[in-house]
């Protein structure tokens, strides 16, 4: 069992780390970062498993869950035994444009 962070997501972890750090504190960011990683672990452990992700599930496409910490929404999937990141938002980001731009890849 793996954790994949793929590449977008991890583009989406080093924006909210610059955003983070340029509004907030090192250690805010240390502790948001901490919660995301440990959301992972319970997720690739199964001890958690989030729910399909809204706007897709509305079309008929459930593979993609999604789950939570305190200040961010973590998309992934499992193929087999690992778990594959696709997205990490901030709650306050507008989660349907970057979905809808990380499908079509604008």
């Amino acid at each position: 069992m793996a954790v994949i962070i793929l590449p977008d997501a991890q583009d989406d972890l080093f924006s909210l780390q610059e955003y983070m750090l340029d509004k907030w504190s090192e250690a805010d960011w240390l502790k948001a970062e901490d919660e995301i990683f440990e959301k992972l672990v319970l997720v690739d452990s199964g001890f958690l498993t989030g729910a399909p992700v809204q706007e897709l599930a509305l079309v008929g496409i459930f593979e993609y869950q999604n789950v939570f910490t305190s200040s961010h929404k973590l998309v992934y999937g499992r193929i087999n035994t690992d778990v594959y990141v696709y997205a990490i938002a901030a709650h306050r980001q507008d989660f349907p444009t970057l979905l809808m731009k990380r499908l079509l890849k604008i």
